[in-house]
């Protein structure tokens, strides 16, 4: 039986130290000439689209569909520059292995269920060179709420597959409690990884199907996998 991955990214394939953060800080300043320190927003496990609205709440500005459009757009013109500019980041340990042998896998699938926006998820990964790993997602184009975006992977899944996965068939791995939670709404597996904010303990309680302190031991992680 062929399983379905989907894949968080910030704080679960990658690391990118604060590079979408700036590009969002400077979007702000750049677009509409206003300051905001997003480390005042909880915005780990949220989605970009999300994050857009509490960042206009937070500075006065209307939460309008063309304010949004304007921001983000200047967001992702601005992310390439921080993401080659800015502190180097990186695949986490054993990420890229893992990846690679599930990409050769004929009874795996590969997926994103991200908060980023499509476009932000193919900056980031493609200058980490691992976006040709994945076939399809869902992303914050979908929806701000990331418990919307389980059902448009599946969909997505289905189309490229032609398989109907089943809950028992779908694994969604994160580094935050909202990747588990959005795990748990249709069904699927969980595995919480702690390369993010949150630590093993922190993950551990939201009860996951599976915790691990990183993916440097791949062969762990494939036997867990294998089990289902």
């Amino acid at each position: 039986m062929k399983k379905l991955i989907l894949w968080d990214i910030d704080g679960t394939i990658i690391v990118s130290h604060g590079s979408g953060v700036r590009a969002m800080e400077k979007a702000l300043t750049q677009r509409f000439g206003k300051i905001c320190d997003l480390t005042q927003i909880d915005w780990a496990g949220r989605t970009d689209t999300w994050i857009t609205g509490e960042v206009f709440r937070h500075v006065g500005l209307p939460d309008t569909p063309q304010n949004a459009h304007d921001y983000l757009e200047a967001y992702l013109q601005i992310l390439p520059k921080e993401l080659r500019d800015g502190p180097p980041g990186q695949v986490l340990p054993g990420v890229r292995d893992l990846l690679e042998i599930l990409h050769q896998r004929t009874d795996v699938a590969q997926g994103l269920l991200t908060g980023n926006l499509k476009r932000g998820a193919e900056i980031k990964l493609t200058h980490f060179q691992v976006w040709h790993y994945f076939e399809f997602g869902a992303f914050a184009d979908d929806s701000p709420r990331r418990n919307d975006l389980g059902p448009h992977a599946l969909r997505r899944a289905k189309e490229r597959h032609a398989i109907d996965f089943q809950p028992e068939q779908t694994v969604i791995i994160g580094d935050t409690p909202h990747d588990i939670e959005c795990g748990r709404v249709i069904g699927a597996k969980t595995i919480g990884v702690a390369t993010g904010r949150y630590s093993l303990a922190e993950l551990a309680a939201h009860q996951p199907t599976a915790v691990f302190p990183n993916f440097a031991d791949t062969a762990a992680f494939l036997r867990q996998m294998d089990t289902w």
